[in-house]
């Protein structure tokens, strides 16, 4: 019995020695899976060292451009802030010379017995200054015997027409309204006929 019971042990040692195809390809199964299962978490282990750097560079970039805009955004309204402050110097400029005139012609009214003199420089620095205007874009609005509008108009109050015809247009204008470029800065004061 030993011996066939010694026998026996060493075939089943060979029996477990052999390796059958389908073994092997359970064992290369499983050793390739434990692989993969490695590279994927390498993988995504990479994938995610990949996204931190994207996402770092994404970081980044977004900070510099917010500081960017920001000085660009400092930097334009310091324009404007500089161009508000010196835009009125040109015109001022400009109106001075009216300015010189005026004090001529008061200077001229205290000294001069010739009215008509007088009259006319004035009239000269009207002209001048009304020039001026028109040259800035003001212009005049035009009020008397038109129809009452109230985009360009401001009814002060109404009275009984003077006639059939102007009944609903402008009869008198108390106040000169103007334009800045087809803008409204000032509206005319009219009275208006009913």
């Amino acid at each position: 019995m030993t011996k066939d019971k010694n026998k026996l042990d060493k075939e089943d040692l060979e029996v477990k020695d052999t390796v059958t195809p389908e073994t092997a390809d359970k064992v290369a199964e499983k050793e390739d899976k434990t692989e993969k299962k490695k590279s994927k978490k390498e993988q995504k282990a990479d994938d995610i060292e990949e996204l931190g750097q994207k996402l770092q560079e994404i970081t980044d970039k977004y900070m510099r451009l917010s500081a960017e805009f920001d000085n660009y955004r400092k930097r334009t309204l310091k324009e404007k802030m500089e161009l508000t402050k010196s835009a009125g110097e040109k015109i001022l400029l400009n109106v001075l010379p009216v300015m010189d005139n005026f004090e001529r012609a008061l200077k001229s009214v205290d000294e001069s017995t010739d009215i008509d003199g007088i009259k006319e420089g004035i009239h000269l620095i009207y002209t001048n200054f009304k020039d001026f205007m028109t040259q800035q874009g003001v212009k005049e609005i035009e009020a008397n015997n038109l129809d009452f509008d109230t985009d360009v108009h401001e009814a002060i109050t109404k009275i009984p027409a003077p006639s059939e015809d102007l009944k609903g247009k402008v009869v008198d204008c108390i106040e000169k309204g103007y334009f800045l470029n087809d803008k409204v800065i000032r509206f005319s004061k009219v009275v208006v006929g009913e």
